[in-house]
């Protein structure tokens, strides 16, 4: 999008900016809003560096976290559209299906995504992290806790969003140990078998906590002989492991995780977990409101030419993980 059609759209919803002040139309600092995916600790992550950046470029920006999935998101969308809201960052939460929503949004605001993308839409920029090799890092992983192979289950709280598909992917071609190609997609359901390891299945919970511990729960019962859990969502591997530690399993099943919630935090320093694969929700949050500010401006030099902002993954293992979990206090301020 030029420049001259960037002012065209703002001046769609009633907000013209000038370089240096940003005022709207109505003479009111102009109104920014993040948009997340769900409710959980790893989006109080976000929203701890959505306020600072916020707070050190002088913006005001909205925290939006729908608790009713891609229903209530939609709300959100439609409400911040009719507020004027000069930009909108969101993690979409069904990319294929909302893409007529987004398009919507990109043509009355400035829109960007973070965490999960949604590649066919109008999006400026995409925020986040390459999902497809975090997920091979996480593959990693399970080949350091299953060295000589065995039977694994993978947990997850929905594959619609562009970043579960990918994430999950990455796992699977990695313990596979096949070529890397992100457009590679293993339909859920039957067993994949490779030749060390064998996928038993993807078991999704739609971001129902209660249904991804009985998840874990129903592989335990199901399959005995389970080498290890992969829990690709934040809340996954808690309940993981709160299952295996009811079950009596607890340090008989390997556990390789993702993110950082405090639980498997815990599990990687008493041994429980093999390690995580952590992302950077909260320079999400910061580089959402930087561009967000730099595109009001009218600057489009914030935009790679693949539209991918790569903030980094990286796996914590026992080595790192205290290291890891202060500076994360730091950031929340505890």
């Amino acid at each position: 999008m030029s420049k001259p059609r960037l002012f065209s759209v703002l001046a769609l919803a009633g907000l013209v900016f000038l370089p240096s002040c940003q005022k709207s139309g109505g003479g009111g600092a102009p109104q920014f809003a993040f948009v997340t995916n769900g409710v959980d600790p790893f989006w109080t992550l976000a929203e701890a560096g959505v306020k600072a950046a916020a707070a050190e470029q002088g913006m005001d920006v909205k925290v939006l976290m729908p608790a009713g999935g891609a229903v209530e998101q939609k709300s959100m969308l439609e409400d911040l559209l009719t507020r004027g809201t000069a930009g909108i960052a969101v993690s979409p939460i069904d990319a294929a299906n909302q893409v007529g929503l987004l398009n919507e949004v990109a043509e009355r605001a400035i829109l960007i995504t973070h965490d999960s993308d949604a590649p066919a839409s109008n999006r400026q920029v995409f925020i986040g992290v390459n999902n497809y090799d975090a997920g091979r890092m996480c593959g990693q992983l399970v080949k350091e806790a299953l060295p000589q192979g065995g039977a694994v289950m993978i947990f997850i709280g929905r594959l619609e969003q562009d970043n579960s598909r990918l994430r999950r992917q990455g796992v699977i071609d990695e313990l596979l140990d096949r070529s890397h190609d992100p457009s590679r997609f293993d339909p859920p359901g039957g067993e994949i078998k490779g030749e060390r390891y064998t996928i038993l299945g993807t078991l999704t919970d739609n971001f129902d906590r209660a249904l991804a511990k009985a998840n874990v729960e129903d592989t335990l019962s199901r399959f005995p002989d389970v080498g290890c859990l992969i829990g690709l969502f934040a809340y996954n591997p808690p309940a993981i492991l709160e299952a295996l530690e009811q079950s009596g399993k607890m340090g008989k099943v390997k556990v390789a995780a993702f993110d950082e919630a405090e639980r498997t935090l815990q599990g990687i320093r008493d041994g429980q977990v093999q390690g995580t694969v952590v992302q950077n929700p909260y320079m999400y949050g910061v580089r959402s409101v930087e561009v967000l500010k730099a595109l009001a401006a009218g600057d489009r030099s914030v935009i790679p030419a693949d539209k991918f902002l790569n903030v980094p993954a990286r796996q914590i293992r026992k080595d790192t993980v205290d290291e890891f979990w202060k500076d994360l206090n730091v950031k929340l301020g505890k």
